[in-house]
């Protein structure tokens, strides 16, 4: 077996939460044809429980504990330096001088970088072969934040935009190849950088079809008699949390007339206070972390995607289908990802449309819908066929 660092932002496990669902199955892919240093983040203090089954895949490891209050006051120093935040958020020495030590002991030619702000620690090593997984182009998501934010964040986020962009194509510049997770998002960033685009690619990500299926018996989280409208996601995640509060104050009133024993629940980690604040009995519960959200899944009526700012491709559209439910999902949650709007999900684009939506997958069976996006799911989203082309990309 060939050495391998791997260079992750936040550590890749478990892999039913958020943006560690790539970096896990990437890691336990490539665990299998090399062996891997990773250095990686911890920023919730609820992931420390899963050292060991991360270490298992390792030939080494190094876990940076990460405050995000604290990364965040720290990154405006930034600022002085014209720099992009997101790096001195995750400026870390100890890190630093541990790939500098595995690099110096370890006969390691191929570095993969996972999500932009990490690229850093392989600057000095231009000799390697070195991959970046970007999975989104996240200044465009900065870009779009300035966009929505009032004024003065919205100074930040632009400036954000701007300095991660520069950093961005910086790195796509130096290294071997650039990754995406979504045609789409390669696309953008072709046309963002130019210079670059002959070495940008993508490779989706996938479901663990095994993981998230409607075969198994999962206890109802639901109260009898309810129908229930579900959302997963990170719930400190501004672009989730304004989905869900533009739902619970545009669309949801609708639906409520309509299917009184209709509940919307948010369901998800670490939720903000103006998410909390949004509670209701009988018609909003937010439930913050569950130790697993494939009984709301399996129990639900229907899930929902809102999204207005999206980037990438959204796993809680994908592994609702997975477990063949019905998804009413907007155009930006649905970017990226192949499926027939009509026939394996709803789309809807603006508040009207998603009530209809929503209304009519109360009031109607959704098992031949759930079906068709269950079978979509397994026949275009297996990791181990998407993930062939970073091996290429590697191997290269």
């Amino acid at each position: 077996m060939k050495d391998l660092l791997m260079l992750v932002h936040r550590m890749p496990y478990p892999p039913n939460k958020g943006d560690k669902i790539r970096s896990y199955h990437l890691l336990k892919h490539l665990a299998q044809t090399y062996r891997v240093h990773l250095a990686t983040f911890i920023d919730d203090d609820d992931d420390w429980q899963h050292v060991p089954t991360v270490q298992a895949l390792c030939a080494s490891t190094h876990f940076a504990r990460l405050n995000p209050k604290l990364a965040r006051v720290r990154s405006l120093g930034a600022l002085l330096g014209q720099r992009s935040l997101s790096l001195d958020y995750y400026r870390n020495q100890g890190l630093r001088a541990w790939v500098d030590d595995t690099m110096r002991r370890h006969p390691i030619d191929r570095i993969l970088v996972y999500s932009s702000p990490m690229a850093q620690y392989a600057d000095a090593y231009p000799e390697a072969h070195r991959v970046i997984d970007f999975i989104d182009v996240d200044s465009e998501k900065w870009r779009e934040y300035g966009e929505k934010k009032p004024w003065p964040a919205s100074l930040l986020f632009r400036y954000e935009a701007r300095q991660l962009l520069r950093y961005e194509r910086k790195v796509a510049a130096e290294f071997a190849a650039s990754l995406f997770v979504s045609a789409p998002e390669a696309a953008l960033f072709s046309r963002l950088a130019p210079e670059s685009a002959a070495r940008i690619g993508y490779f989706n990500n996938g479901v663990d079809t095994a993981y998230f299926t409607p075969d198994n018996t999962y206890p109802s989280p639901y109260a009898a008699g309810e129908q229930g409208i579900v959302f997963t996601g990170a719930m400190d995640y501004w672009p989730n949390i304004d989905a869900v509060k533009w739902f619970a104050e545009h669309v949801l009133p609708r639906v409520k007339q309509a299917h009184p024993q209709a509940v919307f629940y948010i369901v998800g980690a670490r939720p903000a206070a103006e998410v909390q604040a949004l509670a209701q009995p009988g018609a909003i519960v937010v439930t913050g972390t569950v130790p697993d959200v494939r009984p709301y899944l399996a129990h639900c009526t229907v899930s929902v995607a809102p999204m207005r700012v999206a980037r990438g491709v959204q796993n809680k559209v994908l592994e609702a289908m997975a477990m063949a439910k019905p998804c009413v999902v907007s155009p930006q949650a649905l970017e990226g990802i192949e499926a027939a709007p009509g026939s394996e999900l709803v789309l809807a684009d603006d508040a009207a449309a998603f009530a209809d939506a929503v209304i009519a997958a109360l009031r109607t069976d959704g098992a031949a819908m759930g079906r068709a996006a269950r079978e979509r799911v397994t026949l275009r989203y297996s990791w181990q066929a998407n993930l062939a082309n970073l091996e290429h990309q590697l191997c290269n």
